[in-house]
């Protein structure tokens, strides 16, 4: 038997459930990023009553309190949680839908790219020139950070793409290589290895390291390739940038790591350090960008990684 049932044109339009806008959901993650409702209406240029009555509508749309109110310190309820979680693939998708539509050529207009500090003032100068040669009509806006900061900021649509040393577990992302940066030995010129052609892993495990503090992942890198057995006097002293490990293995502390961008811009010959190759195969990391995946921005990031290759390379 065969039953037909008739619909009427407002039976046919199913209701539309109503939805945050994209402004409420920017709004709402500066407040999550920023734990502060003042900081985040700063960062968002509007006044904070504004910021806080969007996220209250957000809220009366949802029907679900996001934020909890009944504590001093900043917090998210359950539902906030869930939100925050959400929002950043939202908020990235709308903006490579604006990106895709606008029609601009590639590396044309506006870019944002992280770069951790171990990379940016060695690969970066070179690389300006040739990306202003390359993209003249190119806005790039740089953001350098640590590694898991970056990673954050890419997962969230907050930056572009991010030019990164590997190996470093980060998911929702796609990479590309532009090359490997190899490590040196570098110490004083009375350090026992100064007169040495070559040092071997063996060697480097008996020395005094001075290495980047926890946080950085040239630390990590290094202890990793370098084989180094002894972590806790590899942990003895933690430098918080390259030229500040220079400097202390200058006075004599003991001898340092450092990647062959850094010592072919000079950092080791500034600071009168002896410069080390090690024996083959030599230790490196691997020098990369980072671009979530899916993003409307894949051409621009590959034609980015090409120049920085170039950079890398000469």
């Amino acid at each position: 038997m065969l039953y037909i049932i008739e619909f009427t044109d407002n039976e046919r339009e199913p209701a539309m459930t109503p939805l945050p806008t994209l402004r409420q959901l920017q709004f709402f993650m500066a407040l999550v990023r920023r734990a502060s409702f003042s900081k985040a209406a700063e960062d968002c240029l509007v006044s904070q009553s504004t910021l806080s009555s969007a996220i209250k509508e957000m809220e009366a749309l949802m029907d679900q309190q996001l934020v909890d109110r009944s504590t001093r310190a900043f917090a998210l309820t359950p539902a906030g949680e869930e939100v925050a979680s959400r929002a950043p693939a939202l908020l990235a998708g709308a903006e490579d839908l604006v990106r895709a539509a606008s029609g601009r050529r590639p590396l044309e207009g506006p870019f944002t790219l992280g770069v951790i500090p171990t990379i940016a003032p060695f690969i970066l100068p070179r690389a300006a020139k040739l990306l202003k040669k390359a993209y003249p009509e190119l806005d790039l806006y740089l953001r350098e950070d640590l590694t898991a900061t970056l990673a954050e900021r890419l997962s969230a649509g907050l930056i572009d793409a991010a030019v990164l040393a590997f190996p470093y577990e980060i998911h929702g992302v796609d990479i590309i290589e532009i090359g490997d940066d190899p490590f040196w030995f570098a110490c004083a010129e009375n350090h026992p290895f100064a007169n040495k052609k070559s040092v071997s892993r063996t060697d480097v495990n008996g020395c005094e390291l001075l290495l980047l503090e926890d946080g950085h992942c040239l630390r990590d890198h290094a202890i990793d390739a370098c084989e180094l057995r002894d972590r806790d006097a590899a942990a003895a002293f933690g430098g918080t940038s390259l030229f500040t490990l220079a400097q202390m293995a200058r006075s004599g502390l003991g001898a340092t790591l450092l990647p062959e961008m850094a010592v072919r811009e000079g950092l080791a010959k500034g600071a009168d350090l002896v410069t080390i190759p090690f024996s083959d195969p030599a230790p490196a990391r691997r020098i990369g960008v980072a671009w979530r995946h899916g993003s409307g921005r894949k051409e621009e990031a590959m034609a980015l990684a090409a120049t920085l290759k170039e950079a890398l390379a000469n």
